[in-house]
């Protein structure tokens, strides 16, 4: 049975190897566009910035240098049940560098489209064996984030030598752009 999360609770991640899944509904809106959510995920070091740019990976960098983060992918849309965009781990496999992997998912285009996360529903972070299917953890964002477009969903950090799960649910009005400079 998966546990589910709330805002701030902390879990121990007990297999090196899963998915993150992500996923999200979006209102009808009126603001003449469809909406393209992105997951991100930054590896960061103890200093909080990413060691290097290949260590941001995205739609446009799907694969970590150390191979321990995979984006599966950008979904354009987001119709569909379920995941809209996943991120396979491989804890065995991240730089000793890094001992963070923030989970970030973004509103492309917001300003000029005129979208933010308050026209988002149903928004998930979930954690699953990739070889059974089987969930091990979730978290269902319920805040209304009026004004941003960007939220972070979740983080992986090490502690001890142990890899733990955070929920989060932060969001910023910054976009992708503010994050960027946040972890760079």
């Amino acid at each position: 049975m998966a546990i589910n999360l709330e805002k701030g609770q902390r879990v121990k991640v007990e297999i090196p190897k899963f998915t993150i899944g992500l996923g999200w509904d979006t209102n009808q809106s009126d603001t003449g566009y469809d909406f393209d959510l992105d997951a991100s995920a930054f590896m960061l070091g103890s200093n909080g910035k990413i060691p290097a740019d290949e260590f941001f990976v995205f739609y446009n960098n799907l694969q970590s240098p150390d191979e321990a983060v995979t984006h599966t992918g950008d979904n354009l849309t987001g119709e569909g049940e379920g995941d809209d965009e996943s991120i396979i781990i491989d804890l065995e496999k991240v730089d000793p560098r890094v001992n963070e992997i923030i989970i970030v998912v973004t509103i492309h285009k917001a300003p000029e489209r005129r979208q933010n996360f308050g026209q988002v529903r149903n928004a998930f972070i979930r954690i699953y064996n990739s070889d059974t299917n089987r969930e091990i953890l979730r978290y269902d964002l319920d805040e209304d984030f009026s004004v941003e477009t960007a939220v972070e969903f979740g983080r992986l950090y090490k502690r001890n030598g142990e890899w733990k799960f955070e929920a989060i649910g932060t969001g910023m009005k910054g976009g992708l752009a503010e994050y960027l400079v946040k972890y760079n």
